[in-house]
């Protein structure tokens, strides 16, 4: 589904992001990006999301290959990933039901959509009852739930998740990982990027570490074995 081949990323300042990196991730399977602040993750992200193109190398993403994508073909293109961040990103003067429908609201989905496939994320995020609230109503943790239901109200094919626990406290961290466990449970592809070495060794699944923009360790079942 998702291959890196050969990618490197230079800065115009001559600083190296990525040096020669490949890998290969399959559907339906959960990855852990892994580095220190620096190694190349966020870039890994970027690249694979359209953001930034590659300097050398190429990234494919299903049929697409990414850093070929025309601007006028890039909303389509996204459609098949969902993204959540460290810092949430929601709109503060819309409700929680809102900043997911607003997911929709942009493709001029009917409002009948929209009533109908809002409140199925939110359960599945365990906030339903949350729905009329504003994210200054919200916990630390329930924001990073609502962030979670926007990025998979289209169903994505991959969710990527850049340092989705970084502001919350340990009980809502787990949350939001039970979560991410369940989605990539239910068929979507998760790449997640986190200092999180608890995380890391709980799950118990694939990692890729970076060091220095180059892929140091790439596991099956991997252990955060950063210093």
């Amino acid at each position: 589904m998702i291959i890196f081949q050969n990618v490197t990323k230079t800065y115009n300042h001559g600083s190296v992001a990525l040096d020669k990196v490949s890998f290969k991730i399959q559907p339906n399977e959960f990855v852990s990006l892994v580095g220190r602040s620096g190694a190349g993750k966020s870039t890994i992200i970027k690249l694979l999301i359209g953001e930034e193109k590659p300097t050398k190398g190429q990234v494919f993403f299903g049929s697409y290959e990414v850093n070929k994508i025309k601007s006028k073909e890039m909303p389509e293109f996204r459609r098949h990933i969902g993204v959540i961040f460290q810092d949430f990103r929601l709109l503060s003067k819309k409700t929680a039901f809102e900043n997911v429908a607003f997911a929709l609201e942009v493709e001029g989905r009917p409002q009948r959509e929209i009533n109908e496939l809002v409140p199925q994320v939110l359960e599945m995020v365990g906030l339903k009852d949350k729905d009329h609230n504003f994210p200054a109503e919200l916990s630390g943790g329930e924001k990073q739930r609502v962030a979670i239901a926007r990025a998979m109200i289209n169903r994505p094919d991959v969710l990527i998740a850049d340092e989705p626990t970084g502001n919350l406290d340990p009980f809502n961290t787990w949350e939001v990982i039970k979560i991410l466990t369940k989605i990539n449970e239910l068929g979507s592809t998760v790449l997640l990027a986190t200092h999180d070495k608890e995380i890391i060794n709980t799950l118990g699944q694939r990692v890729i570490t970076l060091e220095n923009g180059k892929i140091i360790k790439d596991e099956a079942n991997g252990r955060f074995i950063i210093g």
